[in-house]
């Protein structure tokens, strides 16, 4: 009893000691939210920006637009150096060739002809006839031709022609020609009419042509790469005569078409076949530029 009676006789101390302990508690808690485990508030207003970016929840997005800006910048800048340092050689050699675009070259041609049969009594292959002809010659070089979408992957485009179509041992050669087909494919999808046909393969460097006949196109029936030849109304019989008007024969893939060829002379020698195997044929050419 005496000591409740003491207690409840003095509420003014028990009431200080409660203050005190709150006001103790008060600080207690002040002091721990401004150590490490302060709120993220505090924290990040007391960090410089470089902390702030560092912490786990902030580094993801600074690095995402990083190496997207620089990358960016990079490739564009590397394809067009890349591009151009490609580029310049090609340019150069087409400067270099089309120099002889619209070149015109008149001269003669001397062609040997060989001409085979199977009128062998078993039936192989002989030799029947061999002739030698002089014929005026041009040779005609121009940009390299487009039909459709396409462009002829040559230098220049090569036309060169030897005697009149019509006679014995003419020639024709020809590196590409567009073609008229429909205008659309067997399936009925439009398509465009103009059919580039490249037969040659061209090159030429420092005054160097090397030509090479790759495509005869006979299949597309557009064989333009001729050596014109009479042909006998009956084979193996010579005594019923000829074919008036000669017989264009198709040159075979292989022939050959080189030599020396600048602004201003042309001496070239072609060699090949026919399709046929029946005619061998080598000319020379020697033409000087109009």
């Amino acid at each position: 009893m005496s000591v409740m009676t003491g207690v409840r006789g003095r509420p003014g101390i028990a009431r200080a000691r409660l203050v005190a302990a709150l006001c103790l508690g008060l600080i207690c808690a002040t002091l721990t939210g401004c150590g490490e485990g302060g709120s993220p508030h505090a924290a990040a207003s007391s960090e410089p920006p470089g902390t702030f970016a560092s912490s786990p929840t902030a580094s993801p997005s600074p690095p995402e637009p990083t190496p997207s800006a620089s990358d960016a910048p990079t490739t564009e800048a590397d394809d067009p150096v890349t591009e151009s340092a490609q580029d310049e050689p090609a340019t150069d050699e087409a400067s270099d060739a089309s120099a002889l675009w619209g070149k015109a070259y008149s001269g003669t041609a001397d062609i040997s002809v060989d001409i085979h049969d199977y009128c062998n009594a078993d039936g192989s292959r002989r030799l029947a006839d061999s002739q030698t002809y002089s014929l005026a010659s041009t040779l005609n070089l121009s940009r390299p031709r487009t039909g459709g979408d396409e462009t002829e992957d040559n230098p220049f485009s090569l036309l060169f022609a030897a005697g009149d179509p019509s006679q014995a041992g003419a020639v024709s050669l020809w590196s590409s020609a567009v073609s008229t087909t429909s205008g659309q494919d067997l399936a009925g999808n439009p398509r465009d009419p103009q059919l580039l046909l490249t037969y040659w393969d061209v090159s030429w460097s420092d005054g160097e042509l090397d030509a090479r006949l790759t495509d005869p196109h006979t299949h597309e029936a557009v064989a333009l790469n001729l050596l014109n030849w009479p042909s006998p109304v009956v084979a193996c019989r010579s005594d019923l005569g000829q074919l008036p008007g000669g017989y264009p024969h198709a040159l075979a893939s292989g022939t050959t078409f080189a030599g020396q060829l600048d602004g201003s002379t042309a001496s070239l020698t072609a060699e090949g076949s026919s399709t046929d195997s029946l005619i061998q044929f080598r000319f020379e050419f020697e033409g000087t530029a109009s």
